[in-house]
């Protein structure tokens, strides 16, 4: 248990999915996706409660099979395609507090769609959050990107391809470009209080965490999965 940080790991998992219908159950190597997230939040060593949100009973239960503590069913409003992470975990968070006179210090955003997490990534975040305590309220995940925003096009209604990026950024060789990164789910941490008020995972005070180049993943399509699951068959030096 952190005995600096009380903190509760919210993993979120809502049964509406239109990239790959029923994915947080879509078993990956046997075990059901969501399951994934759920063991690795119970192996850490800094994470004092594991939840999971979610409007399924069928979720739910699998959940609870593998450990995670699942006190109520989320309300419809917050299971829609427009309810934010932000929500759903301000939601978890009033609930224990309110309900089971529960408070946490820190909470952990973990998305059951980034099953890649390596054994200590998770402990490793927290307690670079907490080294930097003063100066810190928060720390993402981040996955280096490959394809450079420099070189993104969009087309517009004419039928007319022009950059993405209105910079003169064309003539830039790749060593000359600023290296990019991307959220991957791995985590989202922050100290709940910041959270609350900020109402955001990327408060004032953010610290990236930088993950490995096979952990740039995220389901949310049939695709991804197969990668996923490819990465995790040939053991990908990432557990």
């Amino acid at each position: 248990m952190n005995k600096r940080f009380k903190t509760i790991a919210v993993i979120p998992a809502r049964s509406g999915s239109k990239g790959l219908p029923g994915k947080n159950l879509k078993l990956l190597l046997g075990k059901p996706l969501i399951c994934w997230t759920i063991e690795a939040a119970l192996d850490s060593k800094m994470i004092d409660l594991v939840m999971v949100s979610t409007d399924s009973k069928e979720i739910a239960n699998i959940s609870k099979e593998y450990g995670a503590d699942v006190p109520f069913l989320r309300p419809k409003h917050l299971a829609t395609d427009s309810a934010t992470s932000f929500s759903v975990v301000e939601h978890a968070l009033n609930f224990y507090a309110n309900d089971l006179n529960m408070k946490f210090d820190c909470v952990a955003l973990l998305e059951p769609t980034s099953p890649i997490r390596k054994i200590n990534d998770i402990d490793n975040m927290i307690e670079k959050l907490y080294s930097n305590i003063k100066d810190s309220d928060a720390i993402v995940s981040l996955g280096e990107v490959s394809e450079h925003p420099a070189h993104f096009k969009i087309i517009e209604s004419d039928g007319t391809v022009v950059p993405y990026n209105t910079g003169d950024t064309n003539n830039l060789r790749r060593q000359d470009q600023k290296k990019v990164y991307f959220p991957f789910g791995v985590a989202y941490i922050s100290k709940v209080e910041v959270l609350l008020n900020e109402k955001t995972f990327y408060p004032k005070r953010t610290l990236g965490y930088i993950i490995s180049r096979n952990q740039n993943y995220e389901v949310d399509d049939i695709y991804d999965f197969i990668c996923i699951e490819s990465l995790l068959k040939n053991n990908a030096k990432v557990l």
